[in-house]
C-alpha cells in the first residue's frame, strides 16, 4: 500500500547533531550547520535534483507550496506591524525590526506561499559590526566622536521576504524626435552707460515624428521587498544582493534565525514590479528615438512569460544610540553592504557653508577686480585717444625759415604735410 507524502507542516523543527544529538543552527561564518555544544560542523544536505523553480504568475497561487516546511511560532509587532516566524516554542520579548516590546503571538498562516529559495547568511555578527564601524567612519559631516560614542544595541539577523519577477516585454512607441541647430540673434545691451548692439548664437530645435518597436526584452529577478517591518527608504538603498547565488529553500537554513512573513501579497508585489520594469522599458524606448532630444514619448507595453519566486534575503537589523537618540541601520547578510541613519554635525555643516561662501566670495572679488582693471585700462586708452585727437586738431607752431620765405609747412588732420602761403 502506497503511503502519502509527508506533510511539510508536520515536519520536525529540530536538526540534531550527528555527534551529540543537540540542535544544530545555521552558522553564517562557516556556511554550515553548527553545534554550539560539541562544536561539530555539519554540511547542508542538498539533494542534487533540487532546483529553484520560476512559477508562472497566472498559476502561482495554485502551484506554489504553502508554509515554511517546519512548525513555527508567529509573533506580530503592534507598533511597526512586522510579522516574524521563530522556532516553535521560542519566546521573543522585543520586535526584531523596531525594538518594541509590544509583540504578541498570533496564529501562523499555513496558506502563505512557501519561499522557493533564499540567500543564506554569509556575514556573521562580528563581521557585520565591523562593516558598521567602517560605514560610520566613512560618513561626511558627522560628529567626531560618533564612532566612539555610538552604542550598538542588540543586532539580529532576519530573513526578509522578497518577491522576484521575470518577464518579457514587447513595446510599440511613438514620439517626437528633436534636432538642435543654431541661429545668430541680435540683441541690445548697455556697456559703460551706452547702448550697444551685439550678436549671439541661440539654440533652436527642429521636431519630426518618430515611431518604433522593441521585441522580447527580458527582465530577470526584479526584486520587490515584501517586508512591513523595514523602513522603505533604507531597503531601497540596498543594491548588492546577488540573486544568482540563490539556493533552494530548506528549513535548516532558518535554524537559529528569524524569518519575517511577507506583508505584501503576490499580486500587489507584481503591480509594483511591473511599474519598475515599465520605467526601465520606457527608458530603453527613449534611447531608441534618436536625435539630440525627444518629447511626447508614448509606449504601449505587452508583458508575457511572467514568472515569480518567493525568496528570503539575509539582513542584519540593529539600532545604535547617540546622545540619547536611536538611529537604525541594516547590514546586507550576503555582501556586508550597510545602509542606515546617522546624526549630522551642525558645526561641520556650518563650517563647510562658511568655507564655501568664502571661496565663492573670493572668486567673485577677483572677477570684479579683473573686470574693473579692464574697464580702467579701456578708459585710459579712450582718454589717450581723445588727447591725441585734440593734439592733431591744433596747428603746428610756425618755424623761422630763411629770410624772404613766404610759405609755412602745415600738417593736415589726415597726416599730409602741405605748404601754405603765410
Amino acid at each position: 500500500m502506497n503511503q502519502a507524502p509527508p506533510d511539510p507542516s508536520k515536519a520536525v523543527d529540530t536538526f540534531p547533531c550527528a555527534k551529540c544529538g543537540a540542535n544544530l543552527n545555521w552558522d553564517a561564518g562557516k556556511g554550515a550547520m553548527h553545534c554550539q555544544f560539541c562544536g561539530h560542523d555539519q554540511p547542508m544536505p542538498v539533494q542534487p535534483t533540487q532546483k529553484i523553480r520560476e512559477i508562472p504568475l497566472e498559476e502561482g497561487l495554485a502551484q506554489a507550496p504553502k508554509g515554511l516546511g517546519a512548525p513555527v511560532t508567529t509573533v506580530q509587532c503592534k507598533d511597526c506591524g512586522a510579522t516574524v516566524n521563530v522556532g516553535e516554542g521560542e519566546r521573543t520579548a522585543a520586535c526584531a525590526f523596531c525594538g518594541s516590546k509590544q509583540v504578541l503571538q498570533i496564529q501562523t498562516d499555513s496558506n502563505a506561499i512557501r519561499p522557493e529559495s533564499l540567500l543564506p547568511f554569509q556575514i556573521d555578527k562580528p563581521t557585520a559590526n565591523k562593516h558598521f564601524a567602517t560605514w560610520l567612519a566613512d560618513l561626511w559631516f558627522r560628529p567626531n566622536n560618533l564612532k566612539k560614542m555610538a552604542q550598538v544595541q542588540e543586532m539580529g539577523g532576519v530573513y526578509v521576504p522578497y518577491w522576484t519577477f521575470d518577464a518579457r516585454c514587447d513595446t510599440d512607441w511613438t514620439a517626437e524626435r528633436g534636432w538642435h541647430y543654431y541661429e545668430t540673434e541680435t540683441y541690445t545691451t548697455t556697456e559703460n552707460g551706452q547702448s550697444v548692439t551685439r550678436t549671439r548664437q541661440v539654440q533652436r530645435t527642429r521636431w519630426e515624428p518618430a515611431w518604433g518597436q522593441r521585441r522580447g526584452d527580458f527582465y530577470d529577478d526584479e526584486l520587490v521587498c515584501a517586508s512591513k517591518g523595514l523602513p522603505a527608504e533604507l531597503v531601497s538603498q540596498f543594491s548588492s544582493f546577488n540573486t544568482k547565488q540563490l539556493v533552494p529553500y530548506a528549513p535548516q537554513y532558518l535554524a537559529g534565525w528569524r524569518a519575517e512573513a511577507y506583508a505584501v501579497d503576490l499580486m500587489n508585489a507584481h503591480g509594483t514590479a511591473q511599474v519598475k520594469m515599465g520605467d526601465q522599458q520606457q527608458a530603453k524606448c527613449g534611447r531608441d528615438v534618436g536625435g539630440d532630444t525627444h518629447r511626447s514619448l508614448v509606449c504601449n507595453h505587452r508583458w508575457y512569460a511572467e514568472t515569480f519566486k518567493h525568496v528570503l534575503l539575509p539582513i542584519w537589523i540593529a539600532a545604535y544610540r547617540y546622545n540619547n537618540k536611536v538611529f537604525r541601520f541594516l547590514v546586507n547578510g550576503q555582501t556586508g553592504e550597510v545602509t542606515g541613519e546617522a546624526p549630522y554635525s551642525f558645526w561641520k555643516i556650518a563650517l563647510a557653508v562658511l568655507l564655501g561662501a568664502a571661496v565663492i566670495g573670493t572668486i567673485i572679488y577677483f572677477v570684479l577686480q579683473n573686470q574693473k582693471a579692464k574697464e580702467e585700462e579701456k578708459r585710459k586708452q579712450q582718454e589717450q585717444f581723445e588727447k591725441d585727437d585734440d593734439e592733431d586738431d591744433k596747428p603746428s607752431p610756425k618755424k623761422k625759415g630763411k629770410k624772404g620765405s613766404s610759405r609755412e609747412p602745415f600738417r593736415t588732420r589726415d597726416g599730409y604735410l602741405v605748404t601754405v602761403p603765410v
